[in-house]
């Protein structure tokens, strides 16, 4: 038993500890305004349905509060049925209200391997607007906000120039998947590099892809020598174990490309736009040949090419998995903050 002095001494004890504040139980400051992050306005323009790594840089925008998706366009080949395929996704993560607009149709070269979820769709909207007025009307409703992340081949691009140049120059950059500078496709990492070849989106519209690095809006270039990321059975595993609609619908699309292991170009250009030391650039004077190849062309050494390109000749596989994964898999209110 306890004396009756230890008694109160330990209550007295007590009643100290209570009264004192204990640091880690106090609520965290408040943000101040310059913490605050304001959203880069963004279109993506896809081509969508065909190979898988455009769900896969879709999934990656909608699960990155940094971007604002103020609108979808959809190029090459059947665009009005890759419109109808983002209809459906984006109503099945709930996110109905970004805009949606179709490209010009071309004669198809590839396999729209996803048209069965395109066409499954009832929540999709029937019809959507012109994917080049769009795109202009959004660049004059926010000069210099809007940040293009072209993913596909250049139509759009291209028409957009073609159109009104003065106003697709309001842009505030555009970011594509495109162009091989030293390496072509089939880099492993681990094996000597294949020599540079002409990449698909610049080589299915040549003349758009030389308008838009002719054009002098700011442009960054993830080509093949930085994003032939391979997403292997162990990753894809546990992206398609998550069981979030969003997961789900990658997992769908994922078996009606009916591969096995995906290269994920395209979602280099959503990375690199919310965290650039993913991939980081360098100034360069690209040409694009008559044949569809993105050559560097410094010039003589008295006269050199001004840059009119970033380009990213390099990439870490590991990091890039370490920030997409996690970003895939969330929840929409998932907490992105210790993934910068």
């Amino acid at each position: 038993m306890r004396s009756p002095s230890a008694i109160l001494t330990c209550i007295f004890g007590s009643a100290i500890l209570i009264a004192t504040p204990i640091s880690y139980s106090q609520s965290p400051p408040t943000p101040t305004a310059a913490e605050k992050v304001i959203p880069e306005k963004v279109i993506i323009d896809t081509d969508i349905g065909d190979d898988i790594d455009d769900a896969f840089a879709l999934a990656l925008a909608l699960r990155s509060p940094e971007l604002q998706i103020i609108g979808i366009t959809t190029t090459f080949g059947d665009t009005k049925t890759r419109a109808r395929l983002v209809g459906r996704f984006l109503a099945e993560v709930g996110r109905l209200e970004i805009p949606v607009a179709a490209g010009t149709p071309t004669p198809p070269k590839g396999t729209f391997t996803q048209r069965r979820y395109a066409e499954g769709g009832h929540a999709a909207k029937p019809s959507h607007p012109d994917a080049v007025a769009f795109l202009l009307e959004q660049i004059l409703r926010y000069p210099g906000q809007v940040t293009l992340i072209a993913i596909g081949p250049l139509m759009n691009v291209g028409g957009a120039i073609d159109k009104d140049t003065a106003t697709f120059r309001k842009l505030k950059r555009v970011v594509i998947m495109g162009g091989s500078i030293n390496r072509g496709y089939g880099d492993l990492g681990y094996t000597p590099p294949q020599p540079p070849q002409p990449e698909w989106n610049i080589l299915n519209d040549i003349p758009s892809s030389q308008k838009l690095f002719a054009s002098g809006v700011p442009l960054f270039v993830m080509p093949l020598d930085s994003t032939q990321l391979k997403l292997d059975e162990v990753k894809r595993t546990y992206v398609f174990s998550q069981g979030t609609p969003l997961t789900d619908a990658l997992t769908l699309l994922y078996h009606q490309w009916g591969q096995e292991t995906p290269t994920l170009f395209d979602p280099m250009t959503i990375a690199f736009l919310v965290n650039p030391t993913l991939c980081p650039v360098q100034p360069m004077h690209i040409r694009v040949d008559e044949k569809g190849f993105t050559r560097p062309d410094p010039g003589p050494p008295n006269a050199p090419n001004p840059p009119n390109a970033q380009v990213c000749l390099d990439s870490s596989p590991d990091a890039f998995f370490r920030f997409l994964l996690p970003r895939i898999a969330s929840r929409p209110d998932f907490s992105f903050r210790t993934m910068r």
